[in-house]
């Protein structure tokens, strides 16, 4: 379902300009018009998905899928140092425009931009047991005999 005050999905229905670069079935990946480096390019769920855990395995796999091809020929064309893949979810990482997408950033020596976070670090080997078991205990509930429940 696509959401009339969304940007991408205004993109998709073609109410909205952009360069569009390359298109899957549930996918559709196009340049970023407030680029991190010339050549910062969206992928975005053909559908609108707020965020990752809202999004069909189908779907996700497309994304993917298309993520490969663009990052490819981003590195190919533009000849970065290097790149980002990253997605935001939810405000507190930084989203700011609520429909499903990853970004792809070439990054080129001295551009400035730092991604290295403040690092935390665990107070005892036994702390970081504790997140580990909380997190695997998650995941035994969530996908028991290897299917996945849907409930977090």
């Amino acid at each position: 379902m696509h959401q009339e005050s969304c940007p991408f999905c205004r993109i998709i229905e073609g109410y909205a300009d952009a360069e569009i670069l390359f298109e899957g079935p549930d996918s559709v990946a196009f340049l970023d018009i407030k680029p991190i480096n010339f050549g910062h390019a969206l992928v975005v769920s053909r559908e609108h998905y707020t965020g990752f855990l809202e999004l069909p395995e189908k779907v996700l796999d497309d994304l993917t899928h298309t993520l490969n091809i663009v990052s490819r020929a981003i590195v190919g064309s533009v000849r970065p140092a290097g790149f980002n893949i990253f997605n935001n979810n939810g405000v507190a990482a930084g989203q700011s425009v609520f429909h499903f997408h990853f970004h792809i950033a070439p990054r080129f020596d001295g551009d400035g931009l730092k991604i290295r976070p403040r690092v935390k670090v665990y107070e005892s080997p036994e702390h970081m047991a504790e997140y580990a078991k909380m997190i695997r205990d998650k995941i035994n509930v969530n996908y028991k005999l290897g299917e996945q429940n849907e409930s977090l």
